[in-house]
């Protein structure tokens, strides 16, 4: 189930949650054994070994279908999308990885709990079963939700401990599997929105082996693949070195579309195939393109047939 961007509700029938920079994860715990898979369907249980060991302690004999976000967090407590990055790509990281970039599971809500479905039952009842599970300890834990709490009071609580925002969830909505609901609505600080990777523009001066930006595009309502701007910051010189060799493997002759002016960076633009998809997070988008997008990090958890233009 996901949620839709607006403005968090301010009235008793809403609960109010924190909204993690992270990725989402399916818990399936069956036979004693914990399997983890991304919103795309693809299995990730490899990736994360120790949330593996921590989920199955946890389950022990009971059959579990569980909702959460995986985050990495700095050593001042903040989670990290950028920090995750060094794990979500890694199919079997060694101990060393592990050890220098912990991972947590936050679970938020149940699907189904010793063989019985529970999407039916409304919020309120699912949370109260999740917390019921019993998942309170580092690496997998159960944040708190809020009752007839203000939003602003809450926003401002995830703003002083530099969260990304906050979810608003009807308290008698039903779990809804793959549909976006106004049911529950996001309310970021930040705007972000994912990108596909349609090609780079060349770069100059120390940029000159790497890229000077991505060239951007999502589709439109009728799923036309579009341009929606370029992104030529932030990213280290070991991301672009990373992302070139990639780009590389990818490239195509026939552009996807027309560069529309002022969309774009000065530079040759060159195509790859459209299978790689970035995670931007940007100022404001008007129709004309995004302004002032900065790069994120790629998503694994997202096919490009997902992206559209931002809401």
């Amino acid at each position: 189930m996901l949620a839709v961007a607006g403005r968090a509700p301010d009235t008793p029938e809403w609960a109010i949650e924190m909204k993690w920079d992270g990725v989402r994860a399916i818990v399936v715990c069956r036979d004693r054994a914990c399997r983890l898979y991304s919103r795309n369907r693809r299995e990730i249980t490899d990736s994360y070994p120790e949330l593996v060991t921590a989920l199955a302690a946890g389950a022990g004999d009971r059959d579990l279908v569980l909702d959460g976000e995986i985050i990495a967090q700095t050593p001042a407590g903040v989670p990290s999308f950028a920090l995750l990055q060094r794990r979500m790509h890694v199919a079997r990281p060694g101990g060393a990885l592990v050890r220098a970039v912990p991972v947590q599971l936050f679970l938020f809500d149940v699907l189904a709990a010793d063989g019985e479905t529970v999407t039916g039952a409304p919020y309120l009842q699912r949370r109260e079963r999740l917390q019921d599970l019993g998942f309170t300890t580092t690496p997998v834990q159960t944040p708190p939700y809020w009752l007839e709490v203000g939003a602003e009071q809450v926003m401002a609580a995830a703003r002083d401990n530099q969260l990304e925002g906050i979810v608003s969830k009807r308290i008698d909505s039903q779990y809804r599997p793959g549909r976006r609901s106004p049911d529950w609505i996001k309310t970021p600080f930040r705007r972000t929105t994912e990108a596909i990777v349609a090609g780079w523009t060349s770069g100059s001066g120390t940029m000159t082996g790497t890229f000077g930006s991505l060239i951007l595009g999502a589709h439109d309502p009728a799923g036309n693949l579009i341009h929606i701007g370029n992104v030529g910051t932030g990213f280290t010189f070991a991301d672009r070195r990373s992302l070139r060799a990639r780009l590389d493997d990818l490239a195509r002759r026939d552009p996807l579309f027309p560069l529309t002016p002022g969309r774009g960076r000065p530079g040759t633009p060159h195509w790859v195939e459209p299978i790689l998809v970035g995670d931007i997070e940007y100022r404001e988008y008007t129709g004309d393109g995004l302004r002032h997008p900065s790069w994120r990090g790629l998503r694994a958890d997202k096919t490009p047939d997902e992206v559209r233009i931002p809401e």
